[in-house]
């Protein structure tokens, strides 16, 4: 049966009912269950604006309209996707009978088949709900970009296979951009995997209500990137301190000596706009306080800084200790997450935790009272919310149970929720332009203020070169505003001349992403100052950019002075990414779509529409290879030669230089 319902198109056959409805410019939202009623969740999306679809019902089938998409529905129940030029963009894989229709002289839209392969498969749980499984066919030479941050060096995710689920340095963010020309957002929180195969593309979770996806049709990737910010938000404006340089390391283990290294930083006049107190400066896990031992005036604290025009962060996590002082209150509230089997516990680093339920409206509220009044009635406007996926000792994900739901159902929202919680409380406190560090994210993550980093990497050209391509995904994503531990988080030691390499290197790459972040467990670690709250943990070695000899010392300087030059021109990244959604990085073609050669690159990237970066990714380089878009005039920016787009050069990379080019001459301060 197909009927019509206001601007909805419904199907229904055999206790399934599908949903289609116009959502957004260029939009459909695609809905499916076999449950008694339709589950209303809207999850990454935004509730849908008033919009006038074409439906059309016939004997064979009905097609839906909005704006460059359309839809084609069979009587069969199979679902195909074209824009405005009637193009196919995504077809539902179904191997049936029931799809085989013949008309003399006609060639059949599609094959009967004895296979029986149902493209909607819904699965049932013994007593629960349902597996599923959603299968496209596959086009062989489609390429695909976005879907979040995987610790891989592949740009194009053609041919890969993507677990749904959060882990440290990894975020599952499932929106993604085909070079078929349409934007595809899998809007569902379960834990699962997708496969991009060359033969079907295949989207499974293990555990869910319904299929909910959007797709929309867009000329350009960027008008494809630009209309899934519309139906899922965008970042707040950045705010000023966002644009220059923020500093850390593992762990500034006192008040003092934080205090000093921004004072060194003044007194060798070099620019920072933000420094950062890492973890365990806490007294226990979960009371979200400073150790007075370590920590005895943060008052004093804060206000020098802000004398200095520093910014200051603290590191917070959702992780609460058993023998917190807020445990048994959050326990007898239903606070935290729990496990279906055995102990209470999900994290057992320097004691046995579990997390803030996060999913929980008044644990939000607990959580965030928590951290105001600890916090930001000391004027600490930016937290750092790690352990965001959030992070388990094992990730036994079918163990643990949130309130909306159990985590195979619907765990990837947690930090989205967890981003919301600070966002929500910051808003209600009169603050703008809000922004908040975080170790993870999901779709629609963006629009609470989420500066998502990449994790706990290794410290290595090779990690070096995964970020590139982590980066450039988030930000096809639609998470804008993303950031690295310059450096790497695990390893390397200040006094060895192969990190130096590699940390210069990672220096000048970080001068042109989003946010500039210097962070690290670097080697040496020195001991614990104690055996209790904030004097537990050990710290890695320094971490300050005179820590590296002289010879990087300057890079360093040179790097920092530059960041503070481009100030103007990365604020106007910032606004784009506010309004429109557009990524501050992205590939090559973005800008360039019709250069079918920018596709195919996948190490250089484009900051902003004007700055082409070239990353030097291996030790010893001296040379390395640049492609420059043709439709473009392209100068480089320490020779100041040009050379016309559409060809491949080499340059000279000195360790002090990152192969840099501007667009059509462009007047930027290099």
């Amino acid at each position: 049966m197909i009927l019509k319902r206001g601007q909805c198109l419904i199907y229904r056959y055999d206790h399934e009912e599908l949903w289609i409805e116009p959502w957004g410019p260029n939009g459909l939202r695609i809905r499916s269950t076999k449950g008694p009623e339709m589950p209303m969740e809207d999850w990454a999306l935004l509730p849908a604006q008033p919009a006038e679809a074409d439906i059309a019902i016939t004997d064979e089938g009905a097609t839906i309209r909005n704006g460059k998409i359309w839809a084609e529905l069979s009587k069969a129940g199979k679902l195909t996707f074209y824009n405005q030029n009637n193009k196919v963009l995504l077809e539902e894989f179904t191997r049936n009978r029931r799809e085989y229709k013949y008309t003399p002289g006609v060639r059949p839209k599609s094959f009967a088949s004895a296979l029986n392969i149902k493209s909607r498969e819904f699965k049932p749980i013994l007593g629960g709900d349902f597996t599923l499984t959603a299968r496209f066919e596959s086009v062989p030479e489609e390429r695909i970009y976005g879907m979040g941050q995987y610790q891989q060096p592949y740009l194009n995710l053609k041919g890969c296979q993507l677990e749904l689920a959060h882990r440290n340095s990894q975020a599952s963010v499932p929106f993604m951009v085909s070079s078929l020309g349409y934007g595809f957002l899998w809007n569902n929180p379960a834990i699962g995997q997708v496969t991009f195969g060359k033969n079907v593309t295949t989207w499974q979770v293990q555990s869910t209500k319904l299929l909910d996806y959007w797709i929309c049709a867009g000329d350009t990737p960027a008008e494809i990137v630009e209309q899934y910010a519309q139906v899922t938000g965008t970042v707040p404006m950045m705010p000023e301190y966002g644009l220059g340089f923020w500093q850390s390391k593992l762990r500034y283990q006192t008040q003092e000596e934080l205090l000093e290294v921004a004072r060194e930083y003044k007194r060798r006049n070099l620019p920072i706009s933000v420094i950062v107190i890492d973890f365990f400066h806490w007294t226990k896990q979960g009371e979200w306080r400073f150790d007075p031992q370590y920590w005895p005036d943060p008052q004093a604290m804060v206000d020098e800084l802000k004398d200095m025009g520093i910014e200051l962060m603290v590191s917070i996590w959702p992780t609460v200790d058993h023998k917190s002082e807020n445990y048994q209150e959050m326990v007898e509230k239903g606070l935290l997450i729990r496990t279906d089997r055995g102990h209470p516990i999900a994290m057992t680093f320097h004691g046995n935790t579990v997390h803030v339920d996060v999913t929980n409206p008044e644990a939000r509220e607990y959580f965030w009272n928590k951290a105001k009044q600890n916090y930001y009635d000391y004027g600490i406007k930016i937290f750092w919310l790690d352990e965001a996926e959030p992070e388990y000792t094992y990730y036994d994900f079918d163990l643990y149970r949130y309130h909306l739901g159990p985590n195979v159902q619907i765990g990837n929202i947690y930090p989205f929720m967890y981003a919301k919680a600070f966002y929500d409380g910051m808003q209600a406190e009169g603050q703008e332009n809000i922004v908040n560090l975080l170790r993870c994210a999901w779709a629609g993550s963006q629009r609470y203020g989420a500066l998502v980093w990449s994790g706990d990497i290794h410290s290595s050209f090779k990690s070096l070169r995964n970020q590139v391509a982590a980066g450039l995904n988030m930000g096809m994503a639609g998470i804008p505003w993303w950031t690295t531990d310059i450096g790497g988080f695990h390893g390397g030691a200040p006094d060895d001349p192969e990190f130096r390499e590699v940390f210069a290197r990672w220096f000048q790459y970080g001068t042109f992403c989003p946010v500039m972040r210097l962070h690290g467990d670097r080697e040496p670690h020195s001991e614990p100052l104690g055996t209790t709250g904030g004097g537990l943990c050990t710290s890695g070695a320094a971490n300050e950019v005179w820590s590296y000899g002289e010879e990087v010392y300057q890079i360093c300087v040179k790097y920092l002075e530059l960041r503070e030059r481009l100030k103007p021109y990365i604020r106007e990244q910032m606004k784009a990414a506010h309004e429109k959604g557009t990524p501050v990085m992205r590939p090559l073609f973005y800008d360039f779509p019709e250069d079918r050669v920018s596709w195919e690159v996948e190490d250089q990237y484009m900051f902003g529409p004007d700055i082409l970066v070239a990353p030097v990714l291996t030790a010893g380089a001296k040379t390395r290879k640049v492609y420059l878009p043709a439709g473009a005039s392209w100068k480089h920016a320490w020779t100041g030669k040009t050379f016309q787009g559409g060809q491949t050069i080499e340059v000279e990379t000195p360790l002090d230089q990152i192969p840099v080019f501007l667009r059509n001459g462009a007047e930027l301060p290099f």
